[in-house]
């Protein structure tokens, strides 16, 4: 299992380099720094797995443990949001617009791949310790909020830590989407579809990794 993480985590920090030296590059030959603001969108979407790989570390399910899956909760919607970035490409003469795409397209599955592996060590965790019928509501669960997550952030610009800087104004902010849920369609349409579109993407993955493991057992 060890050499499995392992494994996962150089293939993520190559795509996370290959992006990277696209975006220095770029920033190289135009002396712009557009997509700059990738290098701090990645390194937030690394925070869910730092506290993912944490509760990975627990041996039992106690207050820390808690803590962690909170603190796992509130950044996860970091990780899947970099998908959002796209609607920031545009072609930008003189740099290709295929070039351009590189960078975000590889932003994206960088955002994408670090969520969803943080999601499979929280899950795995908590096979250890509940009910499968508990874990499976926690994970539709964390694709939800993710999804309420990444609109709230990307629409009304919220941030992770303003649960401690801005608590008044996320409240009030959710409390009207939830309490007056047909006010604000767009809120929850996208919020249940992005929801959705990472369920595909995460279980798709997990049967994947399940078919291939059962066809190389079996030769």
């Amino acid at each position: 299992m060890k050499n499995k993480l392992s494994s996962i985590n150089q293939m993520l920090f190559l795509s996370i380099t290959f992006t990277m030296l696209l975006l220095l590059i770029r920033i190289a030959i135009t002396h712009q720094l557009t997509y700059i603001f990738y290098s701090w969108n990645i390194f937030l979407a690394i925070i869910p797995l730092w506290f993912s790989k944490k509760i990975a570390r627990q041996k039992i399910l106690k207050h820390k443990s808690y803590l962690l899956l909170v603190g796992w909760l509130l950044f996860f919607p970091n990780a899947p949001y970099i998908i959002t970035d796209l609607f920031h490409y545009t072609e930008r003469p003189p740099i290709p617009f295929w070039y351009d795409l590189l960078i975000v397209t590889s932003a994206a599955w960088n955002g994408l791949m670090l969520g969803l592996i943080s999601l499979m060590q929280v899950e795995q965790f908590l096979l250890l310790h509940l009910k499968p019928l508990l874990v499976k509501v926690f994970v539709i669960l964390s694709f939800i909020l993710c999804g309420y997550g990444i609109y709230i952030g990307r629409f009304l610009r919220f941030n992770s830590w303003d649960i401690v800087t801005d608590l008044d104004g996320l409240f009030f902010a959710s409390f009207d989407r939830i309490f007056h849920p047909f006010h604000h369609l767009t809120t929850w349409a996208f919020s249940i579809l992005f929801a959705m579109m990472l369920a595909l993407f995460y279980y798709s993955i997990k049967a994947t990794s399940r078919f291939l493991t059962i066809n190389y057992n079996t030769h």
